[in-house]
């Protein structure tokens, strides 16, 4: 057992998903005698609540010159990010000459709107690739990962924020304290921390397993969020569930007393205590559960293959990385994924090694099925591919449970 990233008591593995690679470790074939493997395990804390990895990977292995990327690929998450961005514009910030810190800001696709209304902002990206795109645009940018010390040179040259904003991001870093230290300094009196993550309670109740992989640390509920808040004087003021990810929350957070508690956190709370997110138990069915989805999923292709059918994966996305590991699907049940991103086109998918083509092949050679890797963008995606569907082409999916659409 391993002592918890947040709590330091001590956490027991409710699920090993076994020998995994890095989940956006995309490679080329030159690159498969070196590649990297860790054991890819989740336990629950008793204590503080918190659902976890307990093997961490070095962050410099996921976060690098060359991240493949870039959120501004998905019109709705695009359009997310703009509302998200009117949230703390209209309600979050006041005053003369208000200042914004995001981080993990990726290509500033929600900084932009900062930009755009005259608002003092900063992003903060450790992969020097995307944080490049976004200074492109004229987004401030740097390329560090965020702590006590770089919150103190932020405020000798910016001053305190107003809002600390994080966007799919706080749960890749599993040195949170350091990161709320932080926040601590960086955080004027009345200002707001506003981040969303993958939600727990959601991954739990969709099965949707492959949302564990080696950047998300860790899978907050909210009670986790309090325990962890509560130890640096803040408290969860305000939640609003997101229907992005595959279901995430928002959590609202301030000093302790600067702002009101909202019904809502109380609503939360008993919530979670009746869908079981304090107990173990509900993990282990959550394993039992995610075991039947990967031998349904391995079942379904084999099926397909006995049938001669054509089948090609959609999205060549971390998560995928998760399932095809996992579940041991290797090239000769799906031949290819496709993937609209240039720096995972010609190259393998880790662990596995399938080839990962250009979004040209699918489009110009249709298969029969095509198995939807990026299930949380499925409205959009079924929206672009209705050539696909009318042509009598089918979706395999697999969350919340295996079925073909």
């Amino acid at each position: 057992m391993k002592p918890c990233l947040i709590c330091s008591r001590e956490v027991e593995p409710f699920i090993s998903f076994g020998r995994m690679p890095i989940a956006n470790g995309f490679l080329s074939a030159d690159d498969f005698p070196g590649e990297y493997y860790f054991e890819l395990q989740a336990g629950f804390c008793d204590r503080c609540k918190m659902v976890q990895l307990t093997e961490l990977v070095d962050r410099e292995r996921m976060f690098h010159d060359n991240y493949p990327f870039f959120s501004s690929t998905s019109t709705r998450m695009a359009m997310h990010f703009e509302s998200f961005a009117h949230e703390v514009i209209s309600r979050r910030i006041g005053g003369d000459d208000p200042f914004v810190v995001e981080i993990g800001s990726n290509d500033g696709i929600m900084l932009r709107h900062f930009v755009q209304s005259g608002i003092r902002h900063l992003g903060i990206e450790p992969s020097a690739n995307v944080a490049a795109a976004a200074q492109d645009k004229g987004i401030r940018t740097i390329c560090r990962f965020f702590d006590a010390e770089l919150a103190e040179e932020i405020v000798a040259e910016h001053g305190q924020a107003d809002a600390f904003l994080g966007a799919n991001v706080m749960c890749h870093i599993p040195y949170l304290h350091s990161v709320l230290e932080g926040i601590e300094i960086l955080l004027k009196p009345s200002g707001y921390v506003l981040f969303e993550d993958p939600y727990l309670a959601d991954i739990i109740t969709k099965t949707a397993y492959d949302q564990i992989y080696d950047e998300h640390a860790l899978y907050f509920s909210l009670a986790s969020v309090q325990y962890l808040f509560s130890r640096h004087g803040m408290e969860v003021v305000d939640v609003q569930p997101q229907n992005v990810h595959g279901g995430s929350m928002r959590y609202i957070i301030a000093r302790r007393g600067a702002h009101p508690v909202t019904a809502a956190v109380r609503f939360l709370v008993e919530k979670e205590q009746a869908q079981g997110l304090d107990r173990r138990e509900t993990f282990a069915d959550f394993r039992i559960r995610v075991e039947r989805s990967r031998d349904e999923l391995l079942l379904l292709l084999r099926q397909i293959q006995k049938e001669g059918k054509g089948v090609a994966g959609y999205a060549a996305t971390s998560k995928s990385t998760t399932v095809l590991n996992y579940c041991g699907i290797t090239p000769d049940l799906l031949p290819y994924i496709s993937d609209t991103t240039p720096l995972k086109q010609g190259r393998f998918s880790p662990g596995m090694h399938i080839p990962i083509r250009p979004y040209e092949e699918f489009k110009n050679h249709f298969p029969d099925y095509a198995l939807l890797f990026g299930w949380n963008h499925a409205e959009e995606i079924m929206a672009k591919e209705e050539a696909f569907m009318a042509g009598g082409g089918k979706w395999i999916l697999y969350v919340p449970e295996v079925y073909v659409q």
